[in-house]
């Protein structure tokens, strides 16, 4: 064993703090760098927002001066007339304005009398009640037992915005230290309650509170409902009506009663509300050709105060720590402004690639969408493959077929046989056609919808059919059944 020195020349990447935030501001959807650039102007004292800054700016020393001496003037008039006589402006008694009538209306029940009495903003909001307020209304007036309002309480705070309970008797039971006997009595009060269906442990029982709220028990609808779901869901009629030896009409009959009912009870009492997306970048066509903008209505618009850049050029009178901090945070600035700068630019370039490749899709409509990866791009802008990932993450293009994800543009290829290769997603585009053609009375199956595109010279197997269908959402032959 010894010791020694060595020299050793290699190359590696280092992640700087300003490279760690240019990839990560990369990636921020519109939102997210909304909101990186707030917190950004929060804490960095250098940046202001430019279009602020201008509406805020202070009047110059000769607009003061001016305005001074106007306001001089007009009360060395009125000094002279010894009153207010003289002019217009002056003669309005405002004490007459205002008189008696500032609280017309408020007395007469409008409004409270007193400013004290006026209720708060956040009291004059309203929002739509949820389910649970809804259920625990209901149970208040239902119950004054304490306990039992104690159980029905904790059931409530079980069920799901579906309106299912999600919690078994037994759980409840260790939970509130009560029998099962007071746990299964809260529930089927709480079933009673609207919407009618509630609190059902899984999607029988619920159609089964709701055939019993109207009036169908020891029925066909019943007996269907409590052995013949799973044939209900294959459109199996024909069986149904074997097993129970009843005629097949009075099955569908039966059947369509049963699609009235409400899987899900806690729907009609969802709060959710619409998100709206605003596109990052958009393209418009002008002359034959497509033109790219990035959206930036909205977003801060970063410049260095010019108060900070004139102390920082002066440099005379500011103490050694307050000069130290104004340039850490000037530097910081300028990296920062930069970052944005090029993650812009990095998006336009982005953006400009996939139109060029993407021009059929722009002009004609999804089914002229060819493949492309993210190899493409790179190589056409000169970027690495990450790069592009992040400029394409949680992006949106508005565009004349409509607006979509950058991502969107993305796709596998499909070999057709004449030798041309078609994106994936114009083959799902003409799979999702091909099934709204079909006949409600004889829905297509993966094999027959396989060789009808294979008719238009696409060749893929019945499992890439499959496969296609399920990541539509599409269901299968027997599902798409209609009666």
């Amino acid at each position: 064993m010894e010791s020694r020195l060595d020299l050793r020349l290699s190359q590696k990447l280092i992640m700087t703090p300003q490279l760690q935030q240019a990839i990560k501001l990369l990636q921020l959807s519109r939102l997210e760098l909304s909101q990186a650039l707030s917190i950004e102007l929060l804490e960095n004292p250098l940046l202001e927002d430019e279009i602020i800054a201008d509406d805020d700016m202070i009047p110059s020393e000769s607009a003061e001066k001016e305005k001074k001496d106007d306001y001089i003037q007009e009360n060395s008039d009125v000094e002279k007339d010894g009153s207010a006589e003289g002019t217009d402006e002056f003669n309005f008694i405002w004490e007459d304005y205002y008189g008696d009538n500032r609280n017309e209306g408020r007395d007469a029940g409008y409004f409270p009398s007193s400013q004290e009495e006026m209720p708060s903003y956040d009291q004059t909001l309203s929002r739509p009640v949820d389910l649970t307020e809804h259920l625990f209304w209901q149970l208040r007036l239902s119950t004054s037992d304490n306990k039992d309002e104690d159980i029905g309480t904790m059931i409530i705070g079980n069920i799901d915005d579906d309106g299912y309970l999600r919690a078994t008797s037994d759980e409840l039971s260790r939970l509130l230290n009560v029998s099962n006997e007071d746990i299964e009595r809260l529930i089927k009060l709480i079933q009673s309650f609207d919407p009618i269906g509630v609190c059902a442990r899984d999607l029988k029982e619920c159609l089964l509170i709701q055939a019993e709220q109207l009036e169908l028990k020891e029925t066909l609808v019943e007996d269907i409902i409590l052995n013949h779901l799973e044939d209900i869901e294959k459109r199996n009629y024909q069986k149904i009506a074997k097993k129970i030896n009843v005629p097949i009409d009075e099955i569908i009959k039966a059947v369509k009663v049963i699609e009235g009912l409400e899987p899900k009870p806690g729907r009609a009492y969802s709060v959710s509300e619409p998100h709206y997306i605003i596109p990052d970048v958009f393209v418009v066509k002008s002359d034959g050709d497509y033109l790219i903008y990035l959206n930036e209505d909205g977003l801060p618009k970063l410049r260095i105060s010019p108060f900070y850049r004139r102390l920082l050029r002066a440099k005379r009178g500011v103490p050694e720590p307050t000069l130290d901090y104004m340039e850490k945070k000037f530097k910081s600035a300028i990296w920062f402004m930069k970052s944005i700068e090029q993650r812009n630019r990095t998006i336009y370039r982005v953006a400009e690639s996939i139109v060029k490749f993407q021009r059929g899709f722009f002009d004609k409509g999804i089914e002229h969408l060819k493949p492309l990866v993210l190899r493409d791009v790179a190589a056409d802008i000169s970027m690495h493959e990450s790069t592009i990932s992040r400029a394409t993450t949680n992006k949106y293009m508005f565009t004349p077929q409509g607006i979509f994800e950058l991502k969107y543009f993305f796709s596998t290829g499909i070999s057709k046989g004449d030798g041309n290769v078609m994106s994936s997603l114009s083959v799902q585009q003409m799979i999702k056609e091909i099934v709204n053609d079909e006949d409600g009375k004889r829905p297509l199956n993966d094999r027959e919808i396989a060789e009808r595109l294979k008719a238009k010279n696409i060749n893929i197997a019945r499992r890439t059919v499959a496969k296609y269908r399920k990541g539509m959402n599409i269901s299968a032959t027997t599902m798409r059944k209609r009666i």
